[in-house]
């Protein structure tokens, strides 16, 4: 018996350090300002909102599930979403595409990782040191640059989809999104 007290608390224990620190329990107030560049930033900070609460509690049965045999699991999923946050972040660094291998990274630390690079791209944007119409999407070993408008219907629109994915996957795996919070307000509800 006194075993799995141990094991219990150990588990919780890790549970609570996977949850510290962590951005987009909640969306900050919006800006004063109505800027296209802040207008970018509270997109981003709704896919950061979304993906917290998305990824919040996934246990591992939730992470292997994929809808049929030519699907990606949600863990894939989630991977292919940390890549989006990633082209999202280059673009507002002003830096050439480039690729994280995250197949080796945890559960906990490819969401960690994901939302912080969220958090980061959103800050930026916020910052008011790029303007969007200045900024374009380079990859490497290419001449073709796109302007910031891609970022809108291409990353940012395809990281929310599949963040819904995941709310859809989970849902099926018996683990569904908590009805605790609200997307339209991006507060948790009392």
């Amino acid at each position: 018996m006194k075993y799995i007290v141990v094991v219990a608390l150990i588990f919780f224990a890790h549970y609570l350090i996977a949850q510290e620190d962590l951005p987009y329990r909640e969306i900050s107030e919006y800006s004063s300002e109505f800027t296209p560049e802040t207008v970018a930033a509270r997109m981003v900070d709704g896919l950061g909102f979304r993906y917290y609460w998305a990824t919040d509690g996934l246990r591992e049965e939730d992470l292997s599930y994929k809808p049929n045999e030519d699907a990606r699991t949600a863990r894939e999923t989630l991977e292919h979403i940390h890549g989006l946050a990633n082209f999202l972040l280059c673009t507002t660094q002003e830096k050439v595409q480039s690729s994280v291998d995250v197949a080796d990274y945890s559960f906990e630390e490819l969401r960690k990782a994901t939302l912080l690079k969220i958090e980061e791209a959103s800050t930026i944007l916020k910052s008011g040191e790029v303007q969007l119409s200045e900024l374009i999407i380079e990859f490497e070993n290419s001449n073709t640059t796109y302007p910031f408008w891609n970022q809108i219907n291409g990353p940012i629109s395809d990281a929310l989809w599949h963040v819904g994915q995941i709310v859809s996957f989970r849902r099926s795996s018996g683990n569904p999104f908590t009805s605790n919070v609200s997307v339209f307000t991006g507060k948790v509800k009392n």
